[in-house]
């Protein structure tokens, strides 16, 4: 007879036939009838049915509850119930379907063999199989022969299920030249072990590590106290190549504290563009909040700059392997998915940039940064923050006033003015504005002052003739201008990005400040980087970090002419020639275009001096930008003259 057909009873009643169940929903149970039971066509089709007796067996495999299932006289319901525990125990939280299938009776009537479909829903895909579970009618009661192959029909005695994580690599940041800037590297936690310290010691455990390694103690100490009996507690993640020999020595000798060898992602050294390229890590609860679906307490995720940008993209899919692991610890594979791993994330960074002009600010004290771009395709070469920022990327998203290096843009809007480089400017010691007095830096040359040329004006960087000129600026000239050269138009270049402002002026005293870089201009060193490498190649440059991020011009942006662009070059040579930008004069190559620039701003009372210093050589521009400085030339040059030297 077919699955599920019972027999007709002696008064001749048509049996029932039950459909062949399935609570698997992917997995066909393809189950063909392959002999036919014999029927007695006596008066005993009365009995049990052992397709309930199936069923209950395969809801007991669910709930993990027996006290349904008829069992073998040799085996009682807790027994069994803990051992099936132990069996699945491994799986973790993992729950599996099971349905009844077909159900063969032996010939006499006693005997029946059951088919079990299983499924366990693991990593992303479904496990199926089949056991089969042999029942015997004792006193009117289906009984089943407890095996652990009625779990998995492999299984011996002795042996358990277990389901290992298996973590898909994060994919690689590739630079410019297709170098490998952050891959996994080895590195060493140090914590403390709190299964391997009593808990009235782990406290004073925690002090003396956390002091051994010069990190907050107290606070340090708090955690590794409310920790659990079992945690590993860290405290700090070092470099393996840059661990001290004190620690490594030292170490050993507190009581629970550890060093565990891993790997995450990182840059080819410990501050390698540190604030742009972000941090990786575990994750958070508030990213647990805010993506269910995608983390999960134990993930590592991006936690800022372009690790957390695109994350998504460079994470890996974990994968997962079910073993058998016996008695003696020995395991065999029953199922695998492979873990994919994330996909690369291209970037513009060149690796040799990053760290000449990383090298450059190494010794700089007050917040600083270089940014270095590449005029013919707009690549950002460099973004490096120096020491001094704590962790802050002042290099794409600083805000601060450009001073003198923002004469570039007010040039181009006098030009589009009506003046030349030859025009005579007056360059007077002082000029007045609506009551307000504006006068040149302190030793500026007494030999520049008078009636000039406008590219003497810039070259020696007079405030006052570019200020006596702003009469001669319409609304919305200047930031045109500054648009033209690729400042104040905002853009989602796929990571943080600062392209300054040029707001239309509150006051004539305002607008006077604004001529020379103060006002309410603002810059970022990316910006003031944008505007020299947009003279450099004789077109607005929009700046590329991500590869994989389209960037155009903005439709506000008017063209640059070439008489412009051959005027403003004119003129910042001469910064190099004959002003401030001397030091540039015998670097090896092409000619340099350069200007220098400071700000004045008010801190804690103080009046001091942003330094900046922008230049163009051959295919780079760069920007130089020192929070607080003596001047642009003598503080952010020599940084800017190291890093154009290096690249030679």
């Amino acid at each position: 007879m077919t699955p599920r057909e019972r027999c007709p009873d002696a008064s001749g009643e048509a049996g029932r036939t039950d459909v062949v169940r399935s609570l698997i929903s992917v997995v066909t149970l393809a189950l063909a009838a392959s002999s036919l039971v014999a029927c007695s066509g006596s008066d005993e089709g009365s009995g049990p049915d052992p397709e309930e007796a199936a069923d209950a067996l395969a809801e007991a495999f669910v709930s993990g509850d027996f006290s349904a299932v008829g069992l073998a006289a040799d085996r009682d319901e807790a027994g069994v119930a803990d051992e099936y525990a132990e069996v699945v125990d491994g799986m973790g939280d993992l729950t599996p379907t099971v349905a009844a299938g077909d159900v063969q009776e032996g010939d006499e009537g006693d005997s029946a063999t059951a088919t079990l479909a299983w499924m366990w829903p693991v990593g992303g895909e479904e496990w199926s199989y089949t056991t089969e579970a042999e029942m015997d009618l004792v006193d009117d009661e289906w009984q089943v022969a407890w095996d652990r192959t009625l779990v998995e029909p492999s299984l011996q005695s002795g042996t358990v299920l277990d389901l290992t994580p298996i973590t898909g690599d994060r994919g690689l940041i590739l630079g410019n030249r297709g170098d490998t800037i952050v891959t996994d590297r080895s590195v060493t936690r140090f914590g403390i072990d709190r299964s391997q310290v009593p808990k009235a010691r782990a406290g004073q455990s925690a002090l003396q590590l956390a002091q051994l390694l010069d990190i907050d103690a107290a606070a340090y100490a708090k955690r590794v106290e409310a920790a659990g009996d079992k945690a590993f507690v860290e405290a700090i993640v070092i470099r393996k190549d840059d661990v001290p020999g004190a620690v490594a020595q030292g170490y050993a000798g507190i009581k629970g504290a550890v060093a565990i060898a891993d790997d995450i992602p990182l840059g080819p050294s410990r501050d390698f563009a540190l604030p742009i390229l972000g941090t990786v890590g575990d994750v958070t609860a508030e990213m647990i909040d805010e993506h269910p679906d995608r983390y999960e307490v134990g993930d590592q995720a991006g936690l800022s700059g372009l690790q957390a940008r695109y994350d998504e993209q460079l994470r890996g899919v974990d994968g997962v392997v079910v073993n058998a692991v016996a008695s003696d610890g020995k395991e065999r594979e029953l199922y695998r998915v492979d873990a994919q791993p994330g996909r690369p994330l291209e970037i513009t960074l060149d690796l040799e940039a990053q760290q000449a002009a990383e090298a450059a600010l190494a010794n700089v004290g007050p917040a600083s940064a270089l940014v270095a771009i590449r005029p013919s395709d707009g690549h950002i070469l460099a973004a490096a923050n120096g020491p001094g920022t704590n962790g802050y990327n002042f290099a794409t998203y600083g805000q601060a006033a450009p001073g003198s290096t923002f004469k570039t843009v007010s040039s181009l809007a006098l030009l589009r003015a009506g003046l030349t480089p030859q025009t005579v400017v007056p360059c007077t010691r002082e000029v007045v504005v609506d009551g307000k007095p504006f006068e040149n830096y302190d030793d500026y040359p007494s030999g520049a002052l008078g009636d000039i040329p406008l590219s003497v004006a810039v070259a020696n960087s007079c405030n006052t003739a570019f200020i006596a000129n702003a009469d001669k600026l319409s609304d919305g000239d200047l930031a045109g201008a500054a648009a033209s050269l690729g400042l104040g138009i905002d853009h989602d270049l796929g990571f943080p990005a600062y392209f300054g402002q040029v707001p239309a002026p509150e006051s004539e005293t305002e607008a006077a400040a604004d001529m020379i870089g103060q006002g309410g201009i603002l810059a970022s060193p990316m910006a003031m980087a944008t505007v020299m490498a947009s003279i450099q190649s004789g077109q607005t440059v929009v700046p590329r970090l991500v590869k994989g991020v389209d960037v155009s011009v903005p439709a506000e942006a008017s063209p640059l002419s070439r008489q412009e662009v051959t005027a403003l070059r004119t003129m910042l040579r001469g910064v190099v020639t004959s002003g401030s930008g001397r030091g540039l004069l015998d670097v090896p190559g092409g000619p340099v275009i350069a200007k220098t620039g400071t700000a004045e701003f008010e801190r804690d009372g103080k009046v001091l001096l942003h330094a900046w210093m922008v230049a163009a050589h051959d295919d780079l521009a760069v920007a130089v930008y020192v929070d607080e400085g003596a001047s642009g030339s003598g503080t952010a040059g020599p940084i800017l003259e190291q890093f154009l030297r290096s690249r030679g």
